[in-house]
């Protein structure tokens, strides 16, 4: 097969990322799951936006703060100026926001935000951009979305990246000759015990990095959601960030409130655990009653309905809640531009690291910032394709049958991510247990 640019991963990185590339470009997505699951879909909270410059300082503040001030400052202040531009362009493609009487964007705060910032669709908003980007790729008629298609393999040599050896969803495998790659594979969920993740998502980007060369970079830096229902699932369901921005507070076994719910994430997870080792118990309890019902039903319908089927009448009772793997800002090493160590390959979204997280992801910066960073991915792309390097030799003398046995190297793979996160100095995340 040959492309233009293959896209690794149909989440909003991925998605967005094609939108801004040339309609001349023959663009390939493939995804491992059907296009809907990934995690770009399951984000409830929101999204960040520069409001106005009044905001800047105390969002670059807010986003340094919880990220223990290991921040890539350039790619912080790069985000945060990009925001609105993003805004418009989903507004532009039909994204539907809340907004006010007049038709004006509402905004809401999240722990460890100092001032409202967040632009939402009800506690989907993930879904609702995934879904309004993934609508307009496909409308394009120079994009091809293949599912349940999985990456196997890069195709290189001498650290330039000629294309990729796909597993399709028959089963065959095929080689795929593209003037650029870009993986926007997502996180690492699929490899913890309890995460909100898909459990398809298993680094499968940081292990073929590791195979051939690419750097990373803080792959010990694995943030935990201090707030999932407590249940015996196989992926974690989240209670957004949202939900105590609007008020919900943490209870012990007594019902007695021990912790400032606001504080940033990890931070916040610590003092749960502590109160879980402190009562005897798997979980604490998070009381939605205090938020009026009113504005509970209208911007949580999705988590409240959840809980129902669950067994649970959020305005009537607290819910149980236990810490579970979320994210990840760890990744794939990029550059301002979303540039791997590999020429002619790029990482978008939970992949890659450009260091605006940190040590710890600020609530609801992980759609901005995926979104933000692949739109210069494909502006960089269309910077240099004139100077693209090609190699048909390279590409007609894969071994193809090297691949054969795909569950093999899926598990070689699982265990080269794994063994590199345990290698790296964990803080508190080793209560989250590796499979």
């Amino acid at each position: 097969m040959r492309t233009d640019i293959l896209i690794v991963g149909s989440g909003c990185a991925g998605l967005y990322c094609a939108l801004n590339l040339p309609q001349n470009k023959r663009i390939t997505i493939i995804t491992k799951s059907d296009a809907e699951s990934n995690d770009s879909h399951l984000a409830q909270g929101g999204m960040c936006m520069l409001r106005d410059e009044s905001d800047y300082e105390s969002f670059f503040e807010d986003t340094l703060k919880a990220g223990h001030y290991e921040n890539d400052r350039v790619s912080v202040e790069i985000m945060i100026r990009s925001s609105p531009d993003v805004v418009k362009d989903l507004l532009s493609y039909g994204a539907d926001f809340q907004k006010d009487e007049n038709g004006n964007l509402v905004f809401t705060r999240e722990g460890a935000h100092s001032q409202k910032r967040i632009i939402y669709h009800e506690d989907v908003t993930g879904k609702e951009i995934t879904s309004t980007l993934l609508k307009k790729a496909k409308e394009q008629s120079n994009i091809t979305i293949l599912e349940h298609t999985t990456l196997i393999d890069i195709v290189e040599a001498e650290n330039v990246c000629y294309g990729a050896v796909i597993q399709k969803e028959d089963g065959m495998l095929e080689v795929v000759e593209a003037d650029y790659t870009v993986l926007a594979t997502g996180g690492v969920g699929g490899l913890y015990k309890h995460s909100t993740n898909y459990n398809h998502l298993t680094g499968d980007a940081l292990a073929i990095a590791i195979k051939h060369g690419i750097a990373l970079k803080d792959v010990h830096y694995v943030q935990i959601h201090p707030t999932t229902l407590y249940a015996e699932e196989d992926r974690s369901f989240l209670i957004s960030e949202s939900v105590r921005g609007e008020g919900a507070v943490l209870r012990d076994k007594n019902g007695n409130r021990f912790v400032n719910e606001l504080l940033p994430r990890d931070l916040l997870t610590i003092e749960i655990w502590k109160q879980m080792e402190k009562d005897g118990t798997e979980f604490v309890w998070e009381d939605l009653r205090t938020i009026p019902e009113k504005e509970l039903k209208e911007h949580f319908p999705n988590i409240i309905e959840h809980c129902k089927k669950m067994g649970y009448d959020v305005t009537k009772e607290c819910i149980p809640i236990v810490p579970a793997q979320h994210y990840f800002m760890g990744g794939v090493k990029v550059d301002y531009q979303s540039k791997t160590t590999m020429e002619q390959l790029y990482a978008v979204g939970e992949t890659a690291c450009n260091g605006v997280h940190g040590k710890n992801r600020l609530a609801s910066n992980s759609l901005l910032e995926c979104l933000v960073f692949a739109k210069r991915a494909a502006q960089d792309m269309i910077k240099n394709m004139a100077s693209v390097k090609r190699n048909n030799e390279i590409i007609e003398h894969v071994d193809i049958q090297q691949y054969l046995d795909v569950k093999k190297i899926q598990e070689e793979y699982r265990g080269l991510v794994k063994l590199e996160i345990e290698k790296s100095k964990k803080r508190g995340e080793e209560k989250c247990t590796i499979k």
